[in-house]
């Protein structure tokens, strides 16, 4: 068995051992052992409890669930065409097992005899929790339909499964195959110095003269901030937008993935009786209906797009006048806004990053957690999957509580965005504790040459909310797996934690504990913080209707929309025209590479990022309330939310945490979103 690193589950994954040959053996091996307990235990149907049924189920699956998902995070950050093989392979085999698990009669007859036995009202809130799940997701994997339905779900589900994939891997595919080299550094004028360093050093690495640019974001992003060439940004944004649509590789383009992803969703819900796939997302949601988000999110942009359109008025004079661009384009937004920005605030995002080297940030970061919650972070080491990657501990009193692998650096071969996933979850076997470890994914710029990486103030903010994430999951105090860390918590409020993290990046305080200038050494000046405070609601009306313009188009398309027939560019135009104040070319093709709603999970659910921003603003004034990143708070936050897990809804845990119900006031003040008095 250890000779095959997936089926060790001893201790952390082997990733420096493991190969695309490796998972299929292993992925077998553990469906047939799985199906040989669920065969056991469909058997067994006197009083079941939960030693004797619960436990073996959940062990398992849980071997299954974590070799898969070391296979998965693989086939996401070390893309190879061997591994994506051994991936793509198994995604079938995988989902039918969980939908055959799902519509298991016997074993939902097992969860309803645990449910009605006198053992029941003694369980712990987890265990209760954990049952009222298993027998609402056996509902909504179909186990009470016909026959001829249950095998038309399982049919749907597989298919669902391997778009997904295929959707991934072509905008990961599409964004690869592009590269731009320029041996003129007059064509890059305005680029910083650092990503000039970054364009050089992937050139030479293709043994090449002069600077490579591609569609990854630390090479474009600094093109579209930075570059005077008009013509170059352009060229840069038409690559990008275009991306795994009709107008790249036949074998990239998701046009028909999209038409029957949003077929199959519609058909799956109307066989388990909802009207359409909103409604089915929602149901295990903290949102009670499809009208009631989409009220939510006009009702956002009615307060929103009056800013906004302020926003878009001043980019377009200012364009005009400083920088003769009479014609606003898509291209031209960011480095018009950047422009701005200096000229308003007298200070640029480059010269902010020479102040967040990494070595300070991490350490940073760590030390407001330690100030939050009174634990360490310690350097630890574990097999990785890269030498980008780094493994670390979080103790508390001495114990350890979880352990976390970050993945900082973009490369080719790994998933656009920033993530995290968790390698196991917190739980009790016996009298062994099994500690949570999550992986942490971000795409932000290596080091080049002996200088460090520097982050963007975005991109600390961004650090910051995957470990809230991170932290959700670790810091767990739930011992059943089904609901411990992020577990069973409802998909919009599962934001909360993270959102609430990136407060702390714009407290003076714990920026003073996570600066120095990449030259200097010098902490980052109060002046220049100040700067950064005044230009902090910078165009957030425009950044606010972006998001609610892909929330509502999110909602819209898997509520009324037909697509068999219809147009979803039309109906994003439409959004558009409701809620947003830029309107990029007829060419841009952004739902193609819409993988949060697509291959994501956030499928009817991308509103959950705004409706956790009410949660997590409300949540962090209560830090304001009490003057910042404090213990006290923070143990009441750990207690009442993180610790908590999945073990009871999130609005109880948020009303335990505040004393009352969420309330809008707090994101629209952070947002600057709020008239001022005359």
């Amino acid at each position: 068995m250890s000779q095959n690193p997936l089926l060790d589950f001893t201790g952390l994954p082997r990733f420096a051992e493991i190969r695309p040959e490796h998972i299929s053996p292993a992925i077998e091996q553990l469906l047939t052992e799985a199906r040989h307990t669920v065969a056991q235990l469909s058997a067994h149907a006197d009083s079941p409890s939960w030693e004797d049924f619960v436990d073996p189920l959940t062990d398992a699956t849980e071997r299954l669930s974590r070799a898969w998902g070391v296979v998965g995070h693989l086939n996401a950050v070390v893309n190879t065409p061997e591994l994506r093989d051994a991936y793509n392979a198994n995604i079938a085999p995988i989902s039918a097992f969980w939908t055959e698990l799902g519509q298991n009669l016997d074993l939902l007859g097992q969860f309803k005899a645990i449910e009605a036995s006198p053992a029941y009202a003694g369980y712990n809130a987890a265990r209760q929790k954990i049952i009222q799940n298993d027998l609402r997701d056996f509902r909504l994997s179909g186990a009470e339909l016909p026959e001829a339905q249950r095998q038309r779900y399982a049919a749907i589900q597989s298919k669902l499964a391997e778009l997904s994939a295929r959707f991934e891997q072509n905008v990961m595919d599409a964004t690869d195959a592009f590269s731009l080299y320029l041996d003129d550094a007059a064509e890059l004028d305005g680029v910083p110095e650092d990503a000039l360093a970054l364009f050089a050093a992937a050139a030479q690495a293709d043994e090449k003269t002069g600077y490579k640019i591609t569609l990854q974001f630390p090479f474009y992003f600094p093109v579209m901030q930075y570059a005077h060439n008009r013509a170059l940004r352009q060229k840069l944004y038409d690559a990008y937008v275009k991306r795994a649509s009709e107008f790249g590789l036949p074998e990239h383009d998701n046009t028909e993935i999209i038409r029957e992803k949003l077929q199959l969703t519609r058909e799956e819900a109307q066989l388990l009786g909802f009207a359409n796939y909103a409604e089915l997302s929602l149901y295990t949601k903290m949102a009670e209906s499809p009208a009631q988000v989409i009220a939510f999110l006009r009702d956002l942009a009615a307060r929103a797009k009056p800013f906004a359109a302020k926003d878009r008025a001043e980019l377009e004079a200012f364009a005009s006048k400083e920088l003769g661009l009479s014609d606003l384009q898509a291209w031209d937004i960011a480095y018009a806004a950047e422009k701005l920005r200096v000229a308003r605030y007298a200070f640029s995002e480059q010269e902010v990053k020479q102040y967040f080297p990494e070595s300070k940030v991490l350490p940073g970061l760590f030390g407001v957690v330690n100030t939050l919650y009174g634990v360490e972070v310690r350097d630890s080491s574990a097999p990785v999957w890269h030498p980008d990657v780094r493994f670390y501990d979080i103790l508390k009193d001495g114990q350890l509580v979880g352990s976390f692998y970050f993945d900082l650096y973009s490369r080719e071969g790994k998933r656009p965005g920033a993530w995290m996933d968790d390698a196991r979850g917190r739980r009790k076997k016996g009298d062994t504790l099994q500690t949570p470890v999550a992986y942490l994914t971000c795409n932000f710029t290596r080091p080049v040459g002996d200088k460090p990486a520097l982050f963007t103030h975005d991109e600390v903010i961004t650090l910051f909310h995957e470990f809230g994430h991170g932290l959700h999951h670790m810091l767990t105090q739930v011992e059943e797996l089904g609901v411990s860390g992020i577990n069973g918590v409802e998909w919009d409020a599962v934001e909360l934690p993270s959102q609430f993290m990136e407060n702390f990046c714009w407290e003076w305080d714990v920026l003073q504990g996570m600066t120095a200038h990449a030259d200097t050494g010098e902490t980052l000046p109060r002046a220049l913080f100040d700067k950064m405070l005044a230009a902090k609601n910078f165009q957030s009306g425009m950044m606010t209707v972006r998001q609610l313009e892909f929330s509502l188009f999110d909602m819209l398309l898997y509520t009324d929309f037909d697509a068999s027939s219809g147009d979803w560019m039309a109906l994003l135009e439409t959004v558009r025209e409701e809620v947003a104040v830029n309107f990029p070319p007829a060419y841009n093709r952004f739902p193609n590479s819409f993988s949060h709603i697509f291959a994501g999970g956030y499928s009817a659910g991308y509103y959950s990022y705004k409706w956790a921003e009410v949660l997590s603003a409300d949540a962090y004034a209560a830090f304001e309330e009490a003057g910042g990143a404090n213990a006290v708070t923070g143990k009441r936050f750990w207690d009442e939310v993180l610790a908590v897990g999945g073990s009871r809804s999130a609005l109880e845990s948020f009303r335990a945490f505040r004393g009352r119900d969420p309330q809008i006031d707090a994101l629209l003040r952070h947002s600057g979103m709020v008239e001022q008095a005359a």
